[in-house]
Order: structure tokens, then C-alpha cells, then sequence
């Protein structure tokens, strides 16, 4: 059986209807997709989720509404996360009451804490769960990284399982790989650097473009972890215009309006994230024309 949380994980968007309110059918709808096309966990309530603009209630039933409709065919990864500890120690048990079978946290963003802070901040949620726990580093949104030395004092927390490595840093994920225990699940937080992490040891990746391509990006990966670079290469080069467009503008904005070209929900956000500007637009629909993923494609995908 597949180790939890490794392989692919999809960061899911959170639906809204025009309106602004959650569309719960559309979060069982493509949770349900995911699942079908072979991903291997789910990520809801994360950045790609629009989480900073989701009351508390809302993420919980985000999480309920994702637990319900994969019935246990795979993991859910909850994320919880924040600048104050105590509010992301309250948030982390409602998740585990709503069902979730892990937690996505990010490292506390805006307020910089040091090394010590990040690793009693961890030490807090670690034990306020027995679920087991995936970081997220992520300093371009955060204004902190968590360096090497400090994610191995982490690390060897009861429950600290993975870390989510966001930071663009070759040089750190390889120093990762080579100096976490074995057990230790380093996953891809960027989709175009899940393969050169994998050549070093990682172990997957949470992905943004498996919104778009689920059942692509399991294979990418399952091609990896079968040691044939070859083929994943070959894949890899056919998806890394995707991966790029996605960040043509902040996320999720990309990712939603491809989405919803692809017919695959409604384009809606709720502020400050907007539509993605018309040059951005066209440059998204281009690549979603060149892989053929416009119309009744992207449904069958």
C-alpha cells in the first residue's frame, strides 16, 4: 500500500457561486473528479483554496464536504494554518472532528518568528492533534523560510511527518533530502520542480495543476517513483507550460480561470483576488488550447 502523503496531492480550489457563497455541490463535484482520475490525497482549505478569505466555519465545511465525498478512497489532507498560534491550535481540532486524516500547516506568515518561535509554534499544534502533520514552507508568501537545520529540530516531533517545500531552492530541498530521516516525506510545493525533487529523494508533490490535469500529474509522478525518468521527462516537457501559466498571475487566479474554461466550475473569487487581467487570459487559454484541454476534453480528462 502507498505510504500516506506521498505521490500526488491536489492543493483544491474553493469554489464559490456568483453570488460569493461556497458552492458545495461544485466542492463534491471536483473532489469526486479527483479521486476518479488517481490522485493519491487532497488538500482542500490550503493556498490554492483561498483559505485567508474563509471564515472558520467555512473551512470546516470544506473539509466535511471533501471527507464526505471521497468515503475514504483517499486521504484528506486539512489545511490550518496561520500568524496566531492559539487560533490555528482551535482550527486544527475542528478539522479533526470534521474527519480529516491529516493537517497541512503553514509556517506562521507576517510576523517573521525565529527559529525558536517556529519550532514551539509547531510544537503547540503538534501537540494539540495526534494527526499527523505536514509543513509548509513557503517564504515567498510568508517572509520567512524554515532552513535546514531548523525543519530537522521540527522534524523530530511525534507527529511532524512531511514537509511541503515551497521555497524554489534546489540547493535546500537536495540538503533536505539528504539530511531528514528516510521516513521523512519532502514533497514538491512547486508543480514544475516535482520531478527534480523526486531525482533527489522527494516524495511527490501537492499540486496545483492536478486541478487541471489530475490523472497527468499522478502519472508524472507514478512514472518517478518507478525510477523511468525517461517517460516522466517526456510528460513533464508536455506540462510545464501548464505549470507555468498557472503563476502567470497570484494563485489561484490562473488556476480558476482555467478551470472554469475548461467547464469545470464557475469563475468566481472573493476579495482581493480578481479575474485574471485579458493578457494573462490569453496566454491561459492558449496553453489550454495547445494540450487540448478546452471543451469536452477537459471533462474527459
Amino acid at each position: 500500500m502507498r505510504t500516506p502523503w506521498t505521490g500526488v496531492g491536489t492543493a483544491l480550489v474553493t469554489p464559490f457561486t456568483r453570488d460569493g457563497a461556497l458552492d458545495e455541490a461544485a466542492v463534491r463535484r471536483l473532489a469526486r473528479r479527483q479521486v476518479d482520475a488517481g490522485v493519491h490525497f487532497l488538500s482542500p482549505c490550503g493556498t490554492t483554496g483561498e483559505a485567508p478569505t474563509l471564515s472558520a466555519d467555512e473551512k470546516v465545511r470544506v473539509v466535511e464536504l471533501v471527507v464526505e465525498e471521497v468515503a475514504g478512497k483517499v486521504p484528506v489532507l486539512a489545511g490550518a494554518g496561520g500568524y496566531d498560534t492559539r487560533e490555528v491550535v482551535n482550527l486544527v481540532r475542528r478539522m479533526e472532528r470534521a474527519g480529516a486524516n491529516g493537517i497541512l500547516s503553514v509556517t506562521p506568515y507576517y510576523n517573521k518568528p525565529t527559529p525558536e518561535g517556529m519550532y514551539q509554534h509547531y510544537q503547540a499544534v503538534a501537540d494539540a492533534t495526534p494527526l499527523p502533520i505536514v509543513l509548509y514552507n513557503v517564504p515567498g508568501r510568508t517572509g520567512v523560510n524554515v532552513d535546514v537545520s531548523t525543519l530537522i529540530r521540527i522534524a523530530e516531533l511525534r507527529n511532524i511527518v512531511a514537509v511541503k517545500e515551497a521555497s524554489g531552492n534546489i540547493g535546500q530541498m537536495v540538503e533536505i533530502c539528504a539530511n531528514l530521516p528516510d521516513n521523512f516525506i519532502v514533497l514538491s510545493g512547486d508543480d514544475a520542480l516535482t520531478l527534480p525533487l523526486m531525482a533527489v529523494g522527494g516524495h511527490g508533490v501537492i499540486s496545483v495543476a492536478s486541478n487541471e490535469v489530475p490523472a497527468e500529474m499522478a502519472q508524472l509522478v507514478e512514472l518517478a517513483e518507478q525510477g523511468d525518468f525517461a517517460s516522466a521527462r517526456r510528460l513533464h516537457r508536455w506540462l510545464f507550460p501548464l505549470m507555468q501559466v498557472n503563476f502567470v498571475e497570484a494563485n489561484p487566479g490562473p488556476v480558476k480561470a482555467a478551470m472554469a474554461a475548461m467547464g469545470l466550475l464557475e469563475e468566481h473569487f472573493r476579495l482581493p483576488m480578481v479575474p485574471p487581467r485579458q493578457g494573462s487570459r490569453d496566454r491561459i487559454l492558449s496553453v489550454l488550447s495547445d494540450l487540448k484541454l478546452l471543451g469536452s476534453a477537459a471533462r474527459l480528462s
